[in-house]
């Protein structure tokens, strides 16, 4: 069977649901998810959704879009994954060309991907031009059998709320988030400066569990969070974590991520991920301390199409 490549249908979900599941059991993927990254795409992004399907099975996918929100243009995001049980096909290696003429034709100068830190994918990668950058390490919790320490104490003036509290009004959410993000390590700048942009792809993202993200607020402001995405079922991922500025160094983002996962295995949920870069010492230290262990390793790639 020759491996046919095109845009994602509505009625593929479930399937990209098992490819990615299978590929990348370390993410959260639903259909309402795929459903919603299609619909909710910011313009500039030119993104695309794309499946590879061998005699009408897909056993592909990939995310295709333009850095829209970064400061430099020409940069581009692609993430091809390959169930396991159809890999040797051509399935990656023609998702990854059709991605990159699609973003070429956009005017990309610049493609990022995340490749599975293993000497197969590796060679791969490294046959189609691309350059390794980096690495992050996935870990994983077992939230039924993990001792999970008590939240350590918060200072005087420390109160714990949850992101559903500011349901009403999540701007303060949002810059909470623009300070920590801009604070991370990454290839592609980005500017997290558009409230409506964030409102629509985070704060309404169809995994985000309001209840179970859990903000750290002092002095009337946030001063830590950690955002959570959800299945709705058993597994729990860490979306993002951070403190501002003023307020490191006195263990807020630890206390906000204790607090949510104690809720999280009192809700139900059994598997807790999270990622972090290799070089983000502290939030890997903090992760240690809950009992997470690395159950997988991706490397950036970098290949520059002009």
């Amino acid at each position: 069977m020759t491996v046919l490549v095109r845009d994602f249908r509505p009625e593929d979900a479930a399937a990209v649901v098992r490819v990615r599941r299978a590929s990348v059991p370390y993410a959260v993927t639903t259909e309402e998810s795929l459903h919603f990254a299609v619909r909710s795409a910011h313009p500039a992004s030119k993104y695309r959704m794309l499946v590879a399907e061998d005699g009408g099975e897909v056993i592909g996918t990939s995310h295709v879009a333009l850095a829209h929100d970064s400061e430099e243009p020409g940069q581009a995001r692609v993430n091809p994954h390959v169930h396991p049980d159809h890999t040797g096909k051509g399935a990656g290696s023609a998702i990854l060309r059709a991605a990159e003429e699609h973003l070429a034709a956009e005017g990309a100068t610049t493609v990022f991907t995340w490749v599975n830190d293993e000497p197969g994918a590796l060679a791969f990668a490294a046959r189609r031009g691309y350059s390794p950058l980096r690495t992050a390490h996935f870990q994983r919790l077992d939230l039924t059998g993990a001792a999970l320490p008590e939240p350590p104490g918060l200072p005087a003036g420390c109160t714990l709320v949850t992101a559903a509290d500011f349901a009403d009004d999540p701007r303060q959410v949002f810059e909470a988030d623009a300070e920590a993000t801009s604070d991370e390590p990454g290839d592609i700048s980005t500017n997290l400066d558009d409230y409506e942009d964030w409102l629509n792809n985070t704060w309404q993202h169809p995994c985000m569990d309001h209840g179970l993200s859990t903000l750290v607020v002092a002095d009337g402001r946030i001063a830590a969070f950690t955002l959570v995405h959800t299945d709705g079922d058993t597994t729990y991922l860490s979306a993002m974590t951070g403190t501002l500025r003023d307020y490191r160094g006195r263990s807020l983002a630890k206390a906000a991520k204790a607090d949510s996962l104690h809720r999280a295995r009192a809700a139900g949920f059994t598997d807790a991920f999270t990622n972090n870069d290799a070089g983000n010492e502290p939030m890997l230290a903090v992760n240690t301390w809950f009992g997470y262990q690395v159950s997988a390793s991706e490397v950036r790639h970098v290949r520059r199409l002009a």
